[in-house]
């Protein structure tokens, strides 16, 4: 009975050690694979639209207090061992810089819209410099997020509805429904639909491009990857944005 009781012992020992590397494996590999870096990179493109958007708007100093928790939850995150978790931390860091440009935008000066990307890009010189270090996945994230940004803010301005944007942000609830309609109406023109469309292929070959070129086993690969699929997310909303702003113009995000 002793000798059985050993041996189980001894088969238990031995398959712990086995059991302990596949879990390290599965919870390391887990981010390594295109799908989860997507999903990861997806949710937090649109976090800020339903989460911060409306916060900003009536706290807009407590949604810029946010802005140190999400940071103090990356460098807590980036202390674990596991690699899983840094990739995670290293994408909040990103993302504190976007909602950093955004509560400061957003609270305070919406109604200039020329202020825009110059003040989301607030973070812009520690992202570039974030490029060469273990931190480069969450200043892609930056990165290209500002860049689709930018690329949207030009589409806005060569449609004209650059010009509404200011009547709309400061009009009373009544007049800026009004304001919309007519800004709704000049997208569904000619000049207009053709400038969103080539917008949304260069964005969609631009993000294919960073894709195709990306290595995902490599910390540059998962970066490119993170770039690509920012910018696709990006595409895809504000895709949605401009037929909701068709359908129901209130639905713009502009109010």
């Amino acid at each position: 009975m002793e000798e059985v009781i050993t041996k189980n012992l001894e088969v238990k020992d031995n398959l712990k050690p086995k059991f302990h590397s596949e879990f390290d494996i599965l919870q390391s590999t887990f981010l390594s694979r295109p799908i989860a870096l997507r999903l990861w990179s997806s949710f937090f493109v649109i976090l800020p639209i339903f989460v911060q958007a409306p916060w900003v708007r009536f706290e807009p100093i407590s949604a810029l207090c946010a802005t140190f928790i999400i940071l103090f939850v990356a460098f807590l995150l980036s202390r674990k061992e596991s690699d899983k978790w840094f990739i995670v931390g290293s994408l909040l860091l990103g993302v504190s810089g976007s909602w950093l440009g955004g509560c400061l935008f957003w609270g305070w000066l919406s109604a200039y819209p020329i202020l825009h990307i110059p003040v989301e890009a607030v973070a812009l010189p520690l992202a570039m410099v974030g490029l060469g270090t273990k931190w480069k996945i969450g200043s892609s994230f930056y990165i290209s997020s500002l860049f689709g940004t930018a690329i949207t803010d030009l589409t806005i301005f060569l449609t004209g509805i650059m010009d509404q944007w200011k009547e709309v942000i400061t009009a009373d609830s009544n007049n800026a429904p009004l304001i919309l309609q007519k800004t709704s109406e000049n997208l569904i023109q000619f000049k207009s639909f053709s400038i969103i469309i080539l917008s949304a292929l260069i964005l969609w070959f631009i993000s294919k491009e960073i894709f195709n070129s990306a290595i995902p086993n490599s910390r540059n690969g998962k970066a490119l990857l993170v770039s690509s699929y920012v910018i696709q997310t990006t595409l895809i909303v504000d895709g949605i944005f401009i037929v909701l702003a068709i359908i129901q113009p209130t639905l713009s995000g502009l109010v």
